[in-house]
C-alpha cells in the first residue's frame, strides 16, 4: 500500500482510525509506505526514512 499524506486534512480522531486501519492491514502480511510531515504518524512505522533536498539524511529500522 502505497499512501501519500493519509492523514494531512483529517481531524485528529479520523487521523487515529487511519493509523488504526494501517495497523490491521501490516499485521495481515501487507507492506505499507507512508508519506507524511507529522512526526507523530512517522512514530507508528517500523522503518522511517527521513528526506532532505531529495537526499536520504536518516534510515532508521526499529524492529530487531
Amino acid at each position: 500500500i502505497l499512501a501519500d499524506e493519509p492523514t494531512g486534512n483529517l481531524d485528529s480522531k479520523s487521523g487515529t482510525e487511519i493509523m488504526e486501519i494501517f495497523d490491521i492491514l501490516y499485521r495481515a502480511g501487507n507492506t505499507i509506505i507512508l508519506v507524511t510531515h507529522e512526526d507523530y504518524i512517522a512514530s507508528h512505522a517500523n522503518r522511517t526514512i527521513r528526506l532532505f533536498d531529495g537526499k536520504i539524511q536518516e534510515d532508521i529500522s526499529t524492529t530487531a
